[in-house]
């Protein structure tokens, strides 16, 4: 029996583990709504996967994202 390749050619581990809305929000510690209106005002810059009506997030992005947002104290 032949195993099938991720179609991104990423490994399966972390890099390439998908978040759906509410798992991303919940990892941000916010509402899944507050995500929606952020993808449909273009307010921030969290890249997302959208395959017809489905919507993912990479855990490696929402990572990338909360890093930059990251305030140090001066």
């Amino acid at each position: 029996m032949k195993t099938k390749k991720p179609i991104s050619g990423r490994d399966s581990g972390s890099q390439g583990k998908m978040l759906n809305t509410r798992e991303a929000a919940e990892m941000m510690g916010m509402r899944p709504q507050t995500l929606a209106a952020w993808r449909c005002e273009k307010r921030l810059q969290l890249p997302y996967v959208k395959v017809g009506r489905t919507v993912r997030y990479r855990l490696a992005d929402i990572e990338n994202f909360l890093d930059i947002g990251t305030v140090s104290p001066v």
